[in-house]
Parts: C-alpha cells; sequence; structure tokens
C-alpha cells in the first residue's frame, strides 16, 4: 500500500508539472509585480529571435515561437542560464503558438512581444507615421493581443520599437505612438480578462532620450488611467563596452538618475555591447545593472540569444538544428549566478506609486523633441474594431507539454557535448531564477560540429508524457 501512494504521488506530480503556470505580472509604480506573491519581478533576460528578422516568414508559417521542437531545446538552455523573460521581436498573429509558449512557461520564462514587424504595413513608418496608422495595421496588432492574452507567460506588449533614433524622427511620431498604446490598451481592456502592460522601447539617443521618457510617462490631463500613457519604458543600451568599463565612464550613473523618480517601471530591452570585436563579452555590467545603486530599473534583457550577422550572440544555431554556445554564454551565466535574487525580487515591491507628472511642454527640453500631446483619433473602423473585436482570431492558450528530454545535441563553448539536456518544469507557479550552474561541460573538443554533422538531432526523449506512462505502469502493477 505505501508503495501504491508513492506511486500515486508521482503520478500526481508529473500531471502537475504540466499543468502549472506562472502567475500573471502587473504594473504598480516603478515595479513589475507577481499578483500573486506581491514579489517584484526584475527582469533576467535575453532577447530571443533566432534567425533574425529572416526567421520571420509569415508566407510558409514559421516565426521564433512556431516550432515546439526548436523552443525546447532553446528553453532548456535558457533555463540552465538563468533568465526569467524573453522578448521575442517578429511574431504572426495567425500562427498557433502554444507549444512554445507552453514551454517557455513550464520553466519560468515570461515573454515580451512585440506587435511589429519589419515587413511593410505591420509596422510605424518612422518616416510618415499618418500613413501607416491605418485599421489595416491595427488589426494585425490586434492579431497580436488576440494570440498572446491567453498565457499567463505573457508579461508585456512593445508597440514599438526605436520609432525615433535621431533628433528628426522626434518631431513628428511620438504622438502616434501614444497613440498606438492606447489602442492596443482600449483592445486589451475590452478582450482580455486580465491587464497586459503595453509600453516603447527606445534607442539611446543622448539628446532626446530623457524627453523620449519624459513624454511617455506623463499623463494628459494628469489622469492616472490616461490610456494613451506607457505602463512601462524599455531602453535599448549599449554604453558599457569592454571589461574596463565602469559604472561612470558608460554613463549608468547618468541613467541611474534619471529614472530614479521614474512613475512607471524601467528596463534595458537590449544591453551588451559587442565591442572591441573578436572578445567575449565579460558581462559584469550585470553587477551593476541589479546592483544597489540601479535598484530603480527592473533588469534588462541582453541582446542576444542566437549568434546573427550583427555579432550579438549567445549561442550559434547550427544548420543541423543543434546549438554551440560560445563563451559569451558562460559569462553572463557566471555573473548571473552571482545575483542576490531574494534582495532583487524585495526592492521597491511595496514602493509608494508616485503620481505621474502631467503632460505639458515644459517636461520637453529644446532638444527638438515634439511638445504636441494632442494624440491623433483612431482611424476609420478601428472604433468597431475595439468594441467587436477582429474577425477570426488566432487565440492562443496552454497545452501539456509531452516532452522535456532535447532530441538533438548542444555542446558547450569548448566544444563538448552538454549530456541530459532537459527542460525542467518548475513547480508552485514560479519564475525561473539563476542555479548556479555551470552549463558548458569541462573538457576539450573540437571548436564546433560541422554543420552537416547529425550529432544526436531526431534522437527523441522520453518526455513527461513517457514519465506518466511509466507511473501509470507502476500504479497499475501494484493493483
Amino acid at each position: 500500500m505505501l508503495s501504491l501512494f508513492r506511486s500515486l504521488a508521482l503520478l500526481v506530480a508529473a500531471l502537475a508539472a504540466i499543468a502549472r503556470a506562472v502567475h500573471p505580472v502587473e504594473v504598480r509604480g516603478q515595479d513589475f509585480v507577481d499578483t500573486v506573491t506581491n514579489k517584484r519581478l526584475m527582469i533576467i533576460g535575453v532577447d530571443y529571435q533566432p534567425g533574425g528578422q529572416a526567421g520571420y516568414k509569415p508566407d510558409s508559417k514559421q516565426d521564433a515561437l512556431s516550432n515546439g521542437t526548436v523552443c525546447l531545446r532553446d528553453a532548456a538552455l535558457l533555463q540552465r542560464l538563468g533568465v526569467n523573460t524573453i522578448r521575442v521581436y517578429n511574431v504572426d498573429p495567425s500562427i498557433n503558438h502554444d507549444d512554445c509558449a507552453s514551454i517557455f512557461n513550464a520553466v519560468g520564462i515570461y515573454m515580451i512581444i512585440d506587435v511589429n514587424s519589419p515587413l511593410e504595413g505591420e509596422s510605424l513608418n518612422r518616416a510618415s507615421p499618418s500613413s501607416s496608422y491605418n485599421s489595416a495595421y491595427l488589426t494585425r496588432i490586434f492579431g497580436i493581443v488576440e494570440n498572446f492574452k491567453g498565457y499567463p507567460n505573457t508579461l508585456a506588449f512593445f508597440a514599438a520599437n526605436e520609432v525615433m533614433n535621431d533628433v528628426g524622427t522626434s518631431k513628428e511620431n511620438p504622438p502616434y505612438i501614444r497613440a498606438v498604446q492606447r489602442d492596443l490598451k482600449n483592445y486589451i481592456a475590452k478582450h482580455s480578462t486580465r491587464t497586459i502592460p503595453v509600453g516603447y522601447s527606445a534607442a539611446d539617443v543622448r539628446p532626446i532620450l530623457e524627453d523620449t521618457w519624459a513624454y511617455f510617462q506623463c499623463a494628459i490631463d494628469g489622469k492616472d488611467d490616461d490610456p494613451t500613457r506607457s505602463d512601462f519604458f524599455g531602453l535599448n543600451s549599449y554604453s558599457w563596452c569592454g571589461g574596463d568599463a565602469t559604472y561612470q565612464s558608460a554613463g549608468y550613473d547618468i541613467l541611474a538618475a534619471m529614472f530614479s523618480n521614474s512613475t512607471i517601471p524601467v528596463f534595458f530591452s537590449e544591453y551588451g555591447c559587442n565591442k572591441p570585436e573578436g572578445v567575449a563579452r565579460v558581462f559584469n555590467e550585470v553587477a551593476a545593472l541589479y546592483g544597489k545603486n540601479m535598484t530603480a530599473l527592473s533588469g534588462g534583457l541582453v541582446y542576444e540569444y542566437s549568434q546573427e550577422e550583427s555579432d550579438f550572440g549567445l549561442a550559434t544555431i547550427n544548420e543541423n538544428t543543434t546549438v554551440s554556445l560560445k563563451k559569451d554564454f558562460d559569462n553572463l551565466q557566471s555573473q548571473y549566478n552571482k545575483l542576490d535574487i531574494k534582495l532583487i525580487q524585495s526592492t521597491n515591491a511595496a514602493a509608494t506609486q508616485a503620481k505621474p507628472p502631467k503632460c505639458e511642454e515644459s517636461l520637453i527640453s529644446d532638444s527638438g523633441f515634439s511638445k504636441n500631446f494632442t494624440i491623433p483619433s483612431p482611424p476609420d473602423g478601428a472604433d468597431d474594431l475595439v468594441k467587436n473585436g477582429i474577425k477570426n482570431p488566432t487565440q492562443g492558450k496552454l497545452v501539456e507539454v509531452k516532452q522535456t528530454n532535447v532530441p538533438m545535441a548542444a555542446y558547450g563553448s569548448t566544444g563538448v557535448q552538454i549530456q541530459n539536456l532537459a527542460i525542467k518544469p518548475l513547480q508552485n507557479d514560479e519564475s525561473n531564477t539563476p542555479g548556479g550552474e555551470t552549463t558548458s561541460p569541462s573538457g576539450t573538443a573540437s571548436p564546433s560540429p560541422s554543420p552537416s554533422k547529425k550529432g544526436a538531432a531526431g534522437r527523441a526523449g522520453v518526455g513527461i508524457w513517457g514519465v506518466t506512462v511509466a507511473v501509470l505502469a507502476v500504479v497499475l502493477a501494484t493493483l
């Protein structure tokens, strides 16, 4: 009988692993906060877009979250790395993303989703925002909301990314970005069972950076519930370059002072300078970003997971779908392992929520940035889309994660294969945290496998379903 109870306990644990979900997160003042534990979520993340922009292929129904086996591989490595959030830039609203979203959910990793893409008509045109702001564009971005609103690990949506990349583009575009934020937030309020934050990802253009932040965090007429206002502010920052950089030389002290009185969460939506070229990044900025001097910020996302032409990758994805980690991965993991997670989760979680500043021209300097707070009205047809929803949306939901073992090989930075690579579904609705482990095995081998090498690809693992079946067999055998 004792054996029976043990077997049943194992069965319950196995089944629970496929049903768990991370807790939804909401914005409270400067912080992202877990709605159940009330702990602060500090973003420890990586930007995730395997294949880069070329990996977004709506004609063939492919994007970064369309292949569950690929996501299983990458989730296993990212879980070991210690991240709790990924940012995904280009997704197709008509594709089913259930497998990938569920896998990342199982390992405690949130997703921040960009609603735009590089294709024509799927983002604001910084050269002519009025011409690109139309009902067809809104239908596209509302489709992203429909697709991802059902996943509890959807942390937030980026309404736009680096639309202002110089002083010239900061004159006409800001009101249109606030209009897109308004439309997204109104659609979410009407068609989602929970609030999902919406914000902007800004380029680190110092002449206009402070004005950009001031413009998007202020409230028109001083109303806290102004839907055009950003719920959070992301910054793509690459000022910390090389192992000799410091808190002061990288200008982190300036950023910390700038954002110290922010009334919304601020985080690095991209960081990780790759200069000098050809040298592995040491990521000593991690200690500063999560240290006591930058508690006003909510962490950041390292650019980027996969090696692309821009040479920012933590891992190289080989042609046969195997993966080879770079030294950058090891160095970042080492830095993450040094973080004081309890301190990070507790910082500012109960901070007083300051009232946002009222939008007025005096908030903006004379940098040339827009002082126009008259937000464009929704285009023709937009009100009907918000009221009644888009037609025939693809709506995602969590599904059972039936496999945990990764079927293709992965190699450490020295070329040694990583053994028994698998995801580890978390219990108690946890988010992932650095685990103090080292992913790259010790020893030496060839620098990387040949792209044509089959390796362990195609060798299926047992997975959660296999474990469940095995436990059932044990239970039946004891009856």
